[in-house]
């Protein structure tokens, strides 16, 4: 009884010290944004009472019951003066569910409210769901799309890695309460779609990635944009591609929208995440992209390049070398929220300004597609630095 009592004190003192544990800015920047030195969610953040049966009766040992293998790829919005994460949950069984955490500041204190989400299911139930998008869309209702992964029924008898892939819909008023809507319609397979918050010629629109396969892009030509008629049986019949993927690039293999766009007055800023294939396997890297006010699918601004990519220990997990992100919170007073995921393990938080991104997006030179037009770019900026006295 004893020895029981000790382990579970330790157990809920040790997660009390990380939940309240106080984050700081890495002490230095690259002027655009800023890191911080600790994860914001781990799968040590889950509350013991998911993972432990704290009766000793049928517990004696202490035992983790359920176990979490990682939170990672959040939705982000602000809700009610919080910060608020719809995380994806993975468990050790491998399957991802949806949790909410929610933060004071936007950059420590997450405390997971008291359930997970209970996500209602279609009549074909998903055997997988994960990477929830959150829009507040001027319809009211605050909006999640999601991955809804299913076994392909297509599959020869005894393969059981073959998957399909379509864009889950749910909505809420609260948050607690989902009301589950019919899957996207495209005429592809469909992983990181988002809702734009916003109307267009009186129709609901999508960043789409339209895709041959499970995990190949195949003939997708990048991040794609389609209009719904009715959001309730949504389908879109047209894709255009607003963001292209190219050769010998940071989104050679594929790239998707992250969350939905920011509205700025220059602009709707976007944050999404490009893929390349390298010698340790593939690699994810976040890139900003500007598209008009008027019309969102016309490209305005794009720097060469990726915005964030994986550093140090971000580097090290169950994917190695990704980052991801589909969850940004802008404040009111131009303060941005970056929440991205590391090597599909821990979340953690960025901070920048709507300002600097855009200074960033507009400033920045563009690809230029070869390593002359590299060279130029830089012999460019050299000569217009302002000349140095020696000794300086």
């Amino acid at each position: 009884m004893i020895e029981f009592k000790k382990a579970l004190a330790s157990l809920k003192a040790t997660h009390k010290e990380l939940l309240t544990k106080k984050n700081t800015k890495v002490a230095h920047s690259n002027g655009i944004y800023d890191r911080y030195v600790n994860p914001i969610v781990t799968a040590a953040h889950v509350p013991i009472e998911w993972r432990y049966d704290l009766n000793r009766e049928t517990n004696p040992y202490l035992m983790e019951r359920i176990g979490v293998n990682a939170t990672l790829n959040s939705g982000a919005i602000k809700w009610n003066g919080k910060y608020l994460l719809v995380v994806r949950v993975e468990g050790n069984d491998r399957k991802s569910f949806f949790a909410i955490a929610e933060s004071p500041n936007g950059v420590d204190n997450f405390r997971f409210w008291d359930e997970p989400v209970t996500l209602p299911e279609n009549d074909e139930p998903d055997a997988n769901v994960y990477d929830m998008r959150l829009t507040a869309h001027e319809d009211g209702w605050i909006y999640g799309v999601f991955c809804s992964e299913r076994k392909d029924p297509a599959a020869p008898a005894g393969d059981l890695s073959m998957a399909v892939a379509a864009a889950g819909i749910a909505r809420t008023k609260d948050l607690i309460n989902w009301e589950r809507l019919p899957d996207l319609k495209t005429k592809s397979q469909q992983r990181n779609v988002v809702l734009h918050p916003e109307f267009v010629d009186g129709k609901y629109a999508l960043y789409t990635r339209p895709q041959d396969g499970f995990i190949d892009t195949g003939s997708g030509g990048g991040i794609g944009w389609g209009l719904v008629d009715d959001i309730t049986n949504a389908e879109v019949k047209n894709e255009k591609i607003i963001n292209h993927r190219y050769y010998h690039t940071i989104k050679e293999l594929k790239n998707g929208e992250g969350p939905h766009p920011i509205k700025t007055a220059k602009g709707w800023l976007h944050l999404a995440h490009g893929v390349r294939n390298c010698a340790a396997g593939l690699r994810y890297v976040l890139y900003l992209y500007l598209t008009d006010l008027q019309d969102p699918t016309k490209l305005i601004a794009e720097p060469a390049g990726y915005f964030m990519a994986p550093e140090g220990e971000e580097r090290v997990g169950d994917v190695s070398n990704v980052l991801f992100s589909n969850g940004w919170i802008a404040d009111d007073d131009g303060t941005v929220f970056i929440y991205y995921a590391s090597s599909d393990t821990r979340m953690h938080v960025a901070t920048s300004t709507i300002d600097k991104l855009l200074d960033y997006c507009i400033n920045t030179p563009a690809d230029g597609f070869r390593s002359a037009k590299s060279v130029e770019t830089i012999k460019k900026l050299v000569a217009k630095q302002p000349l140095t006295p020696k000794g300086e």
